[in-house]
């Protein structure tokens, strides 16, 4: 037999995604969407049923799940839902304030036009999805928006921190988010970062961002204070320099 010369039909395409992926996606979002809350126990058997999927696909989204931070092991009991305690949630909050603001005043400073144009285009989905008020939507679309904003401000460091913790970020948007009538508190907020942004004015978008995630954190974190009946305290925002960062 003569063989063949190899082209291209050898090439994985990667326009769909793989098993894999489908059940972490799957997972993600009942975490998210809160169908499953923290503490919540993670039974494959019953995952497995679920899902309609063999014990091989979900052990190793849950394996991803908690390499993210939003799966732990309980024990014998088996992994649950990661509980993200309103110590560690101001941690993050007071985090983010510090690498996200300095992350977005970095962008202003430096972005170019293909990135402006960018954000523009990804601020249009997410103005959409907080119009709609659909949490999970909101959620994506905020993490798209931060992920233009991570490449433009050229500090693969702080961008690696931040993707770290992509996903705890994420269920505490959700959770904030989804209090009532914040999505409209946030789309204002936002409002103000994209326009000093624009306006090239990094004081200002350094300022709106920390008061975006600010007002933020008191919402998420008097949530789920109020679960514990405990009273949470405001996060530390970053110091502000002379001038005015």
């Amino acid at each position: 037999m003569k063989r063949q010369p190899l082209d291209d039909s050898l090439r994985v395409t990667r326009d769909q995604p793989t098993l894999r992926e489908m059940v972490l996606e799957k997972l993600r979002q009942a975490i998210m969407s809160f169908q499953l809350l923290p503490g919540d126990r993670l039974v494959e058997r019953d995952l497995c049923e679920r899902l309609g999927v063999s014990r091989t696909s979900v052990r190793e989204a849950l394996r991803h799940l908690e390499a993210e931070g939003l799966v732990e092991q309980a024990g014998n009991r088996g992994p649950r839902v990661a509980v993200i305690t309103l110590e560690d949630a101001r941690d993050i909050y007071e985090l983010r304030c510090v690498l996200e603001s300095m992350v977005v005043q970095l962008f202003t400073q430096k972005a170019n036009r293909r990135q402006m144009a960018e954000l523009d285009r990804v601020w249009e989905i997410l103005k959409e999805t907080l119009r709609q008020g659909n949490t999970p939507e909101i959620v994506e679309a905020v993490s798209d928006f931060y992920g233009v904003l991570y490449e433009g401000a050229g500090n693969r460091v702080a961008g690696q921190f931040l993707n770290q913790l992509q996903a705890r970020i994420s269920y505490l948007r959700a959770t904030s988010i989804s209090q009532k009538e914040r999505y409209i508190e946030s789309f204002r907020e936002m409002v103000r970062i994209v326009d000093a942004i624009k306006a090239r004015d990094p004081a200002a978008a350094h300022e709106a961002c920390v008061e975006h995630i600010r007002a933020a954190a008191r919402t998420a974190l008097a949530a789920m204070a109020a679960k514990n009946g405990e009273t949470p305290e405001p996060i530390t925002p970053p110091l502000r320099v002379e001038n005015g960062l």
